[in-house]
């Protein structure tokens, strides 16, 4: 994902996409968030799992990963 796709996203984005930028596969995203492992702060709605993007903007741009 481009530094222009990150900076596109809206407030949240799901955990496909956000796994896509850090270079997660889906499952592996998916069981992170389940255990509250998630690198990026994750917010439950449901069953459906939201990524803040300003967390996941930061942590691309410093360079770590998961």
């Amino acid at each position: 994902m481009t530094r222009e796709e990150l900076a596109a996203l809206p407030t949240t984005t799901t955990i496909q996409t956000a796994a896509r930028a850090l270079g997660l596969g889906r499952t592996r995203a998916y069981q992170l968030a389940r255990e509250n492992r998630f690198p990026c702060k994750v917010i439950r709605i449901g069953s459906t799992y939201r990524v803040v993007t300003a967390d996941l903007q930061r942590l691309v741009s410093s360079g770590q990963s998961p």
